[in-house]
């Protein structure tokens, strides 16, 4: 039977001891916004390091939004996945989607750290956290945009993951670490039993005090 957590703390917790041997050592925690950011503060606070998001988007299958077809960075890099194509998604379709989004992610940047850059991971330990990764897409895209930072190392971090999706992140980090691949996995949300929607009001809330507890 797969594994089921009760929450995203319970996750992060299992997570962050999974991590242990960065602790002490300031790693950047960064989470992939909504779901994440609750379970990064909680992560970055066991490893004694600092938190912050690294903002990308989907890219949604025409007529099943639900679906990743790709992933968007702010910067405007695009990962297309590999079957995007066989549900719809032509480069016509592509271009829409992400200037939608993309324009979804200025209005995030804007509420999310309105007075302050994002933390630089240049040299630093950076670990991308997601509450579980389905395509690969969004991991992929925020990977990417880490990295092109030059990070010392990179560091892919998920309770929960497809295994096809598994294999196709590692190819981006230095590390992967997934508590669980299950076989049987539909939807990231089957593996929680309390998964509700995280709001924008408590990510702007967790930055701030994650900014407060740090010192900067």
């Amino acid at each position: 039977m797969s594994r089921v957590f009760a929450s995203r703390l319970e996750a992060a917790q299992e997570l962050a001891r999974a991590l242990a041997a960065y602790r002490g050592r300031n790693p950047l925690v960064l989470a992939i916004p909504r779901g994440a950011v609750p379970m990064a503060a909680e992560i970055a606070r066991a490893l004694e390091g600092e938190f912050d998001v690294v903002l990308v988007r989907k890219l949604r299958a025409p007529g099943a939004p639900e679906l990743a077809v790709g992933a968007v960075d702010e910067t405007g890099w695009t990962y297309v996945a590999g079957h995007a194509a066989g549900v719809g998604a032509d480069a016509a379709w592509i271009a829409r989607e992400k200037a939608e989004q993309l324009a979804l992610l200025r209005r995030r940047r804007e509420r999310y750290t309105p007075a302050r850059p994002p933390v630089d991971p240049a040299g630093r330990i950076a670990i991308v956290v997601d509450d579980g990764i389905a395509t690969g897409a969004s991991m992929i895209a925020a990977l990417h945009a880490v990295r092109a930072k030059n990070p010392a190392r990179l560091v892919c971090a998920a309770p929960v993951a497809s295994p096809g999706s598994l294999a196709r992140v590692r190819a981006h980090a230095d590390e992967v670490v997934c508590l669980a691949a299950p076989e049987d996995f539909m939807a990231v949300g089957q593996f929680y039993r309390d998964f509700s929607q995280v709001e924008d009001d408590e990510v702007i809330a967790l930055l701030a005090r994650g900014r407060e507890d740090s010192g900067r």
